[in-house]
């Protein structure tokens, strides 16, 4: 006990002293992302890409800009490909060993997001480094160093004998942390690179049980889970009462709002603090510096080039990207990145906001691909998210899941049809689904005028699936664990269909 204490005085310790180095990037943001962005060119003109597209001829962001293509990743695949065959130097100089299998493409094929050692060392884990600092500067008196950290990742796709190992990103990150950060870390690495999904849970829950966990990490669908494991095979009431000395929960890579009134009821101590990142396979992009948060702190010396483009224009074809020093407030912006991990003018597919200007920070608002636009209604993942969160507090409800699809009706007409898992089912489902549209109408003129009179989009529909539907849909597509979740918006039916083939196959 005296070892736990002596290591969370000195790590907490750091961590603070850690803050006044981020400081001077926040007070000083655009030179330090102009540092990041005459590193990266250097390290480019040392790759194929970068004789390709004329590095060399780079001087400024408008010759960046001039020279280097925007890109998706179908775009980039063919240089990544090469990649993964071992080829040197093609998106960055040297060999690639990792690659971070991720899925949502347009076609549904899974994306394979090079990782370099130079993106392991200088963006996620420094970003790491960054994240438990904030939660250190902002709690000074936090003891989260003297126990363990339960991690939830992902697996490990091939093996190490391969040319390149291909994984889910936290596989990675957990087959490379430092070994001082395996030893206080649960499960053990072959628990945590387990492939079946469902032994893995139940192992994690087995080695955690008796241990002193003060802080996990994972996506919160899937922690969800394992927690309700953890409790069940305990005996206990609640997670709480299994971890007591548990403080916090570092999540990230879905809206947590809809979640966290399960998180609550599982977790009741007092002092337990919730702190979200924007991690992605392509990079640590930001963190939460502040308790009440006014949004996600863009991570400027990390690696990582910023470029945005304004949704609206980017819907009309318009790829014309600006920097940091352009953005506004309240804007819908589509983000391009280029990284230390051979990622150039890449555009990602998120949708952020800025919330605040410096220090930048944002929320992310959806997906470029993820949103509702069958009937020209315009729905965004975070108007969904909104109206749902609304609904189940006003109806005293909670919710497991869900996913929105558009219905195709006769005469030109349509509407939305939802897909939700219940924790707590409401009293009234139509007024709960009443509450989700009136709520839509006030967040989203365009769903508004889409529902004047019933003319082009009908009052929402509602699917209740009580047998683990969502599950099996993603264990039939390889998508358990991990950084999976269910997609909440869709353009096409293909998961709306599939879910109600499965729901049928429980009525038969």
């Amino acid at each position: 006990m005296i070892q736990f204490s002596l290591k969370n005085s000195l790590l907490s310790l750091i961590s603070r002293k850690r803050i006044s180095n981020i400081n001077n990037i926040i007070n000083n943001p655009i030179k330090s992302q102009s540092n990041v962005f005459k590193s990266l060119i250097r390290e480019g003109i040392k790759t194929k890409y970068g004789e390709e597209y004329s590095f060399n001829k780079i001087y400024d962001y408008n010759s960046f800009k001039k020279n280097v293509p925007l890109r998706n990743y179908e775009e980039l695949e063919p240089y990544i490909k090469r990649a993964r065959n071992n080829e040197k130097n093609v998106l960055w100089p040297g060999y690639v060993k990792f690659f971070a299998k991720s899925s949502g493409t347009a076609n549904n094929k899974s994306k394979f997001i090079p990782i370099t050692k130079e993106s392991l060392k200088n963006c996620h884990f420094k970003a790491g480094k960054d994240m438990l600092s904030f939660y250190a500067n902002n709690f000074p008196n936090t003891n989260v160093y003297k126990g363990k950290g339960l991690m939830l990742g992902g697996s490990m796709l091939n093996s190490k004998n391969a040319i390149n190992i291909t994984g889910d990103l936290s596989a990675i990150l957990l087959d490379q942390f430092p070994f001082w950060v395996s030893f206080h870390r649960v499960p053990d690495l072959d628990t945590a690179l387990m492939k079946e999904w469902e032994e893995k849970l139940n192992k994690i829950a087995t080695q955690s049980v008796k241990e002193n966990i003060t802080n996990i990490t994972g996506v919160p669908s899937w922690m969800l889970i394992l927690l309700k494991r953890v409790v069940k095979i305990s005996g206990k009431k609640n997670i709480s009462e299994v971890w007591p000395n548990l403080e916090l929960y570092m999540h990230g890579g879905v809206n947590f709002a809809p979640y966290k009134a399960q998180f609550e009821e599982l977790i009741t101590s007092k002092k337990m603090n919730y702190l979200e990142a924007y991690n992605a396979s392509e990079g640590f992009f930001g963190i939460q510096d502040e308790n009440k948060s006014k949004g996600i702190l863009l991570l400027l010396n990390s690696g990582i080039f910023y470029e945005f483009i304004q949704l609206s224009n980017y819907r009309e074809g318009k790829r014309d990207a600006i920097d940091l020093t352009k953005v506004k407030l309240k804007i819908d912006y589509v983000i391009i990145i280029t990284t230390n991990g051979g990622l150039w003018r890449y555009i990602v597919g998120d949708v952020v906001q800025f919330t605040t200007v410096y220090p930048f920070r944002i929320k992310i608002v959806g997906r470029t691909k993820s949103c509702i636009n069958s009937f020209g209604e315009e729905l965004m993942v975070h108007n969904s998210d909104a109206a749902i969160i609304k609904s189940c507090k006003k109806n005293n409800c909670s919710i497991a899941d869900y996913t929105v699809a558009p219905l195709f009706l006769e005469n030109n007409c349509g509407g939305h049809q939802w897909f939700i898992e219940f924790i707590t089912k409401p009293k009234d489902f139509k007024l709960f689904v009443e509450d989700i549209d009136i709520e839509l109408k006030k967040l989203n003129s365009d769903y508004e005028s889409k529902r004047y009179k019933n003319l082009i989009l009908k009052f929402p529909e509602i699917i209740v699936l009580e047998n683990n539907e969502f599950y099996n849909w993603m264990k039939e597509n390889n998508r358990l664990g991990g950084q999976f979740k269910i997609p909440r918006l869709s353009e096409n039916r293909k998961i709306a269909n599939r879910l109600l083939l499965i729901k049928r196959s429980f009525q038969q």
